[in-house]
């Protein structure tokens, strides 16, 4: 594809220019058509020369993964196959789920050599995305047209869920770090429910504690050390219906529950349980519980690419078939995002799911309704909205004193505070024995 340049353009402009001038004075009027068909001829000769230039080699360097949100460097790689440095305005075909800094750059390729430029990417969505070729406009040799070309090859990306920051989560939670992330250890060395070893009495500890045959056998007094049970069960049932679009930023409720789902993965795995996970309304994901280190990665790609759906939220189908695949008891962590209409069909699906699990529903906030009760009412309608707010979430309030007086645990929080809201419940969970 050819297209005009500047230089073609105001060449042109100016031919135009001086034609005005020549219809005042016919003496010039055979100089301005041999300069008309010098310029037309000149411009056909360079338009083929710069067809015939050979395209030069275009390579894209970017990971086969990206995290959601973070900004990633690109590189792009060209060669010059002529022998003749040419100048080149290179653009590269990024999907719509990712924007682009610094594109599109021009560069001159020397001679039979090569250059790289680099560029900024930020994957504004998970799944797969798909590159396209680069694009290349190569200056002519007389620099009159623009040579549209394609190179290099399409590429497929993964976004996935941001998985640095919850390696940084994850790690802050290893080696009874906890409490820097703002998780509460409720639990006491010695007073969980599985035997863990028998040490030499401290003072301090409990009389019920004391292992008497040891102690007589040893001839001093010896104690038994308890921890927190393992080798529980937790089930992570994800709600991928049309409310888990909602935003407040630019991330939205879903992906929200994505990362906390994989936090809380990581760190029930650390404390030795077996970790699985559940799709409802939307496409069906199913991982069976599992132990293994590399179920954090498998619950990752299990869910990389799952995205909201228009359809609704059916707990009572998502229930059957969560307690068709899961027998054994587990502490079952419902996410997903209350609303008025759920009173009535809730509430009997979580009390199906309570004949045989232990049920923590979790549900997100929007952060605008703490925003529109914090703010100044000084007019008739930040009154009424200000009214409004306080109803509604009254009524949350009475929908979840409901839930919890049949039995099911609650969190009802802002997303940013889901993560450890999550975590801190779990651990609660684990050390009070319930499982």
């Amino acid at each position: 594809m050819l297209i005009p340049s500047r230089r073609l353009v105001f060449l042109a402009i100016a031919l135009c220019v001086a034609g005005l001038l020549v219809s005042f004075f016919n003496t010039l009027e055979t100089a301005w058509f041999a300069l008309l068909l010098t310029l037309v001829v000149t411009a056909l000769l360079d338009a083929v020369r710069g067809l015939r230039t050979t395209v030069p080699y275009a390579a894209r360097q970017v990971p086969g993964s990206l995290p959601l949100g973070n900004a990633h460097e690109a590189a792009l790689r060209l060669e010059n196959r002529e022998p003749r440095a040419i100048r080149v305005e290179v653009h590269d075909f990024a999907p719509a789920q990712v924007t682009t800094e610094r594109l599109p750059q021009s560069v001159v390729l020397p001679a039979g050599g090569w250059s790289e430029l680099h560029y900024l990417l930020h994957p504004h969505e998970r799944g797969e995305i798909s590159f396209g070729r680069v694009q290349l406009r190569i200056l002519s040799p007389l620099g009159l047209w623009n040579v549209q070309r394609l190179a290099g090859q399409t590429e497929k990306v993964r976004v996935y869920p941001d998985f640095a920051r919850v390696t940084g989560f994850a790690l802050m939670a290893t080696d009874h770090r906890l409490s820097q992330l703002g998780v509460l250890q409720r639990r006491r060395r010695g007073e969980g429910m599985d035997f863990h070893q028998l040490r030499e009495y401290r003072e301090g500890d409990p009389q019920r504690q004391v292992d008497w045959k040891a102690s007589a056998r040893m001839r001093r007094l010896i104690s038994r050390e308890y921890q927190d049970e393992r080798d529980q069960q937790i089930v992570l049932l994800l709600d991928c219906g049309r409310r888990m679009a909602a935003r407040d930023d630019a991330i939205s409720h879903f992906d929200y529950v994505v990362n906390s789902a994989l936090l809380l993965a990581y760190v029930g795995l650390r404390q030795g349980d077996a970790v699985g996970m559940l799709t409802m309304s939307g496409p069906s994901r199913w991982l069976a519980p599992r132990k293994s280190r590399a179920t954090v990665n498998t619950i990752l790609n299990g869910v990389y690419d799952l995205q909201p759906t228009m359809d609704a939220s059916d707990y009572h189908v998502a229930v059957l078939d969560l307690m068709q695949r899961v027998r054994k008891r587990a502490l079952v962590v419902v996410l997903s995002n209350l609303r008025d209409e759920d009173d009535d069909t809730l509430a009997p699906a979580l009390r199906l799911l309570q004949t045989k699990h232990l049920v923590l529903f979790a549900s997100l906030r929007e952060n605008i309704l703490s925003r529109a009760l914090g703010s100044r009412v000084d007019t008739f309608e930040r009154a009424i909205t200000h009214a409004a707010v306080a109803d509604y979430l009254q009524s949350r309030r009475r929908m979840f004193n409901r839930l919890e007086g049949l039995g099911a645990m609650c969190v009802d929080v802002e997303p940013e505070q889901l993560p450890m809201a999550l975590v801190n419940r779990y651990l609660e969970i684990k050390g009070s024995g319930r499982l």
